[in-house]
């Protein structure tokens, strides 16, 4: 049997997708069990009764994750490839 959980959820900061059932991917910043805020992404059903897996970072989390995005977006911008074509 799964250990029970609580989360509260301090801020939802934005939706990344929806799909056609209304299920939406979400960055929101949670705080597990208690525990000090993270942020965290995962698809979350309409009114937020049910949620998907998802993946919690810690603010350095949060913005290695930046650098690192930023650092593949400019090397597609700089390089002029079509990022989509390319990561096939």
């Amino acid at each position: 049997m799964a250990a029970e959980f609580k989360y509260d959820m301090v801020k939802e900061l934005g939706v990344l997708s929806e799909n056609a059932k209304g299920w939406r991917k979400e960055l929101n910043l949670i705080s597990w069990n208690g525990g000090a805020p993270k942020y965290d992404i995962r698809d979350w059903a309409p009114e937020h009764e049910k949620m998907g897996k998802g993946v919690t970072l810690t603010e350095e989390e949060l913005e290695a994750l930046k650098k690192l995005l930023y650092k593949i977006f400019y090397y597609f911008i700089s390089s002029h490839i079509n990022m989509t074509d390319t990561l096939r």
